[in-house]
């Protein structure tokens, strides 16, 4: 196939471009993306965009042009894939973070920030019944979110060792102030 011009009738184009054109722009989705109606929505959108073009200027190499169009599009297709499975993939924990910090500010009533700091300075003297290191990495792990790893590396200590304090520290807690259910 020659050049591409807008000398043809759209129609005639059209249907030369496909002709030519939609077997292997088939082929070259398919091993890419492996949907067949998708290669078809593409392969048409490549059709229709060559066919736009053609009609504005001449095209001197349609092969080079047509699977550049495709490879471009290609690419579009797979950055808004991307951001659509970014966006559809929210952690719950973020998703609901927002409500629950929001339920968390409207409940904190003066009185209850005072009941919590008091709660959690007996928590922490509690705690401190145990020993510093055991505090330090009950406090790490539980209320600063810290990885068991990292804290063994703070450390020096190996992974079951910080394991072994969490757990100390829990029992300590849950002796002293009970479970409640």
């Amino acid at each position: 196939m020659g050049p591409v011009t807008n000398e043809s009738s759209g129609d005639e184009l059209g249907s030369e471009l496909n002709a030519r054109f939609h077997g292997p722009l088939m082929s070259f989705f398919l091993r890419r993306i492996k949907v067949k109606p998708l290669a078809e929505d593409l392969t048409q959108e490549v059709l229709l965009r060559v066919l736009r073009a053609s009609r504005i200027e001449k095209i001197e190499h349609p092969e080079g042009f047509v699977f550049k169009v495709a490879g471009n599009l290609l690419k579009d297709h797979f950055r808004q894939a991307q951001r659509t499975a970014e966006a559809a993939h929210v952690p719950i924990e973020d998703a609901l973070a927002g409500e629950f910090e929001r339920q968390l500010v409207e409940d904190l009533s003066p009185e209850r920030v005072l009941l919590i700091e008091d709660s959690l300075t007996d928590a922490l003297r509690t705690l401190g019944e145990l020993g510093e290191l055991t505090c330090s990495i009950f406090v790490l792990f539980r209320l600063e979110n810290m990885k068991q790893k990292e804290i063994a590396a703070l450390y020096g200590i190996g992974r079951s060792t910080v394991e072994k304090h969490v757990m100390k520290a829990v029992l300590h807690l849950t002796n002293r102030y009970g479970r409640k259910s």
